[in-house]
């Protein structure tokens, strides 16, 4: 009987990555949890304080995301799989866009990957066994209006997920991107909501109108159908998918 993999997921403390890390739990991963807020589902685990680690890490700082990959090592003797999932949103012109801002955010949404994909390398070369998933978005692909750091940093994990395919492939480490258009979580509704107030219309207005208006379904896309791509990524059956992206925008860029 093999040993239970254990899953490293920054920013699972809610939406897509509390997803991902709960759908895994179950699955009979270990678990390591990154953000620096607590996640209020791990009371619902069972077995949760010796099967899951949370661990507040702030990935702008390279000293934490260094003691996360020791700590996740030392407690589980290993990371199996790594999912780069943290990032957050500005929106503003370039040439407003504060400069703190856009450092946070190559900090956070980039180089956080490059260092935990770095540090977790070794320990999956040993075992020849490896899964790194970096959540990137449709924005990976196009950009928006006032998106200037957020498409900086989704492009460039692109990159970064392609050489790190190229490197890995000999010893069995994949790593592939999953890049969702909008996914109905707290921080979209938040958005959502946000739009409403700003431009004097409903939320079912600035859904249909703004946010799925290039959409070709016409739908938000639910956590559940990027936790099952990821799902899937993580498994056996996926060992030969490796340097690819998995876009799921309801036809976005089809047009």
């Amino acid at each position: 009987m093999s040993l239970p993999k254990t899953a490293l997921i920054t920013g699972a403390a809610s939406g897509i990555g509390a997803e991902i890390a709960k759908t895994l739990y179950n699955d009979g991963c270990h678990l390591v949890i990154a953000d620096l807020n607590e996640p209020k589902f791990l009371a619902e685990l069972s077995n949760s304080i010796q099967k899951v680690s949370y661990i507040p890490t702030d990935l702008s700082d390279q000293a934490d995301c260094q003691a996360l990959v020791d700590r996740a090592i030392q407690k589980f003797g290993a990371v199996d799989i790594l999912v780069n999932n943290a990032g957050f949103q500005h929106i503003s012109s370039v040439e407003d866009f504060p400069e703190s801002v856009w450092e946070k955010m190559m900090q956070v949404m980039l180089t956080a990957p490059f260092l935990l994909t770095k540090y977790v390398f070794p320990g999956m070369k040993r075992k020849q066994w490896g899964r790194i998933i970096n959540m990137g978005s449709i924005h990976s692909h196009v950009a928006s209006l006032n998106k200037a750091g957020y498409t900086a940093a989704k492009h460039g994990i692109v990159g970064l997920t392609k050489s790190t395919a190229l490197e890995g492939g000999p010893y069995q480490i994949t790593a592939n991107v999953v890049c969702p258009a909008y996914v109905r979580t707290p921080l979209v509704e938040k958005q959502i909501e946000s739009q409403a107030e700003a431009l004097g219309i409903s939320s079912e207005e600035v859904e249909s109108q703004v946010f799925l208006k290039a959409s070709a379904t016409g739908k938000m896309i639910e956590p559940v159908e990027v936790v099952e791509i990821v799902r899937y990524l993580c498994s056996d059956l996926a060992k030969s998918v490796t340097g690819a992206c998995w876009t799921i925008d309801g036809g976005w860029t089809a047009q």
